[in-house]
């Protein structure tokens, strides 16, 4: 029987799920029963003829029983539309970030267990064939000095009015996850993380981090983070929102044997003895991959305890007690109407991830003191 879907959350981000649903349908390996949002939809793409639109997550889930639900919500709403999905019967997949922390990590992974239910989460580069090679490529480089991703983005003045809970802390008592390190930039993260655990670094153990922002929001929209694992690995993560030249995102490992450079969202690689980056074609499809599983045991790419490093370094990012990102002075960022950018920034992203070293232990003149947090044990 081919596999019904809905989607929970479908626009914004959830219109590319709608297409790319679409596309999967097209190939005949499921069947689009239902959409919601609590909004009107947008029409581009247009609704289906003859599929419902639900303002309530619930109503859909009685009426349509769908076997897979994707849910495209805002990550502080993640947990409750899961649990009422696995107790309606679906299978997931559940945007990133996943959750906000470890306990809900916990409670949704139990809720799945008992429910015999599967979560695939929706990190997408971690099925490109580029980010295999780039993994299986990490053992000949030898004992690694570090791994370190990188981005240079911008987001100007709209991106944060575009919905309420958009660059805030705590809406409604609950936190919300919209910092660069943990939404726009999480998959910088995640890729990280995931080529320290595939070299046996063990779990990330502390957080050195330095979090800064441009307008007065509440969330960064730069980071600086030194993550180090039980083995002595340090991770290190340098993103801007607040960018000049435009950096999509790379994950690069070094060691005696070389150095190894995925640039993730464009699935572009060099390894040792490549003069120039290569584009790697191939990407699995999450959603695909989830009917797969459901039809006959495929091994999930993003299972939900793959993500339990990512909750963790989340949790530490976003608990009440951590400070609020330091404002930089109208000195240090140059704005441009909507447009805010710290001049020198791309230079001291590239900078950082070659020395392992924070903006603070460099003497940057903006830069503060980092906070320092043990990492909950996963």
């Amino acid at each position: 029987m081919t596999t019904t879907v809905a989607l929970i959350g479908a626009n914004g981000h959830g219109r590319w799920h709608r297409r790319r649903i679409a596309e999967v349908e097209a190939a005949g390996r499921v069947r689009l029963v239902a959409l919601a949002d609590v909004r009107p939809l947008e029409t581009d793409p247009p609704v289906p003829p003859g599929v419902p639109v639900f303002t309530d997550h619930r109503e859909l889930l009685a009426e349509t029983g769908p076997d897979v639900v994707v849910i495209c919500t805002p990550p502080h709403t993640h947990l409750q539309i899961a649990l009422d999905a696995i107790a309606a019967g679906s299978d997931l997949l559940l945007e990133k970030p996943p959750v906000a922390s470890l306990a809900a990590h916990h409670t949704l992974a139990a809720s799945l267990g008992a429910a015999g239910r599967a979560c695939q989460v929706g990190f997408q580069a971690l099925g490109s064939v580029a980010w295999q090679q780039f993994r299986a490529a990490l053992p000949g480089l030898g004992e690694l000095g570090g791994i370190t991703a990188t981005a240079s983005w911008q987001r100007d003045d709209a991106y944060y009015a575009r919905s309420p809970w958009a660059g805030r802390r705590v809406v409604a008592g609950r936190p919300v996850i919209d910092g660069a390190l943990v939404n726009p930039l999480a998959h910088a993260v995640m890729q990280a993380l995931a080529g320290a655990r595939a070299v046996g670094a063990g779990r990330p153990r502390q957080l050195v981090a330095e979090r800064y922002r441009v307008r007065p929001i509440e969330v960064e929209d730069t980071a600086f983070a030194r993550i180090t694992f039980d083995s002595g690995l340090h991770v290190v993560i340098a993103v801007t929102l607040a960018g000049e030249d435009f950096i999509p995102g790379e994950i690069a490992a070094r060691g005696p044997g070389g150095r190894a450079v995925l640039e993730y969202p464009t699935d572009r690689l060099a390894l040792p003895g490549d003069e120039e980056p290569r584009k790697i074609e191939g990407r699995a499809d999450l959603l695909t991959n989830l009917v797969e599983h459901r039809e006959d045991g495929t091994r999930l790419l993003v299972p939900l305890d793959a993500t339990a490093d990512f909750t963790a370094v989340l949790e530490a990012l976003t608990v009440p007690d951590v400070p609020m990102p330091h404002l930089l002075d109208d000195a240090a960022v140059l704005i441009e109407g909507p447009k805010r950018t710290i001049p020198g920034v791309n230079d001291l992203l590239r900078k950082v991830v070659e020395t392992m070293a924070l903006p603070s232990e460099m003497g940057v003149p903006w830069a503060v003191r980092p906070f320092v947090q043990r990492l909950p044990v996963t």
